[in-house]
């Protein structure tokens, strides 16, 4: 190899590994981890069952910047809130006052089950997963928690 052609391979090296650091580094999704913490959080800590559906956005937000190894995680998860989010709306019925045990009266009973049927969703054993598995990603990419 030739001198020049030596110092041309480094400094294409020197170029692009700057760059693919920047593409596989996952900033913006750290950043927009940390921009929703506190609300997620707070969420959390304060067992509100209407949690889930507060931080709709939030997890949006975070499928959008996400690596590519949790998208499906993220996408199961904002799928889940949006189904209950659609059928409380497709009911009428207010998620905070909302009593599946004691529903409004002349409520549809096919908009009940559609409830039930997206809380069940939520409550899934594939949902927690998805949410252990992004909760692991942000500790192990952005050295964090959600």
């Amino acid at each position: 190899m030739t001198p020049r052609r030596a110092r041309c391979g480094l400094a294409g090296v020197v170029v692009l590994v700057p760059l693919m650091t920047a593409c596989g580094g996952h900033d913006s999704y750290c950043d927009t981890v940390r921009s929703h913490q506190s609300e997620i959080g707070s969420a959390v800590r304060n067992g509100d069952p209407t949690g889930a559906l507060q931080l709709l956005s939030a997890f949006d937000d975070l499928r959008a910047s996400a690596p590519a190894d949790v998208q499906d995680e993220y996408q199961l998860l904002v799928s889940r809130i949006s189904d209950l989010r659609n059928a409380l709306d497709d009911a009428g019925v207010d998620a905070s006052s909302y009593d599946p045990q004691h529903p409004p009266a002349g409520s549809d009973p096919a908009e009940r089950a559609a409830i039930r049927r997206a809380a069940a969703g939520l409550a899934a054993p594939d949902t927690a997963q998805a949410l252990a598995t992004v909760q692991q990603e942000a500790l192990d990419v952005c050295h964090t928690p959600l």
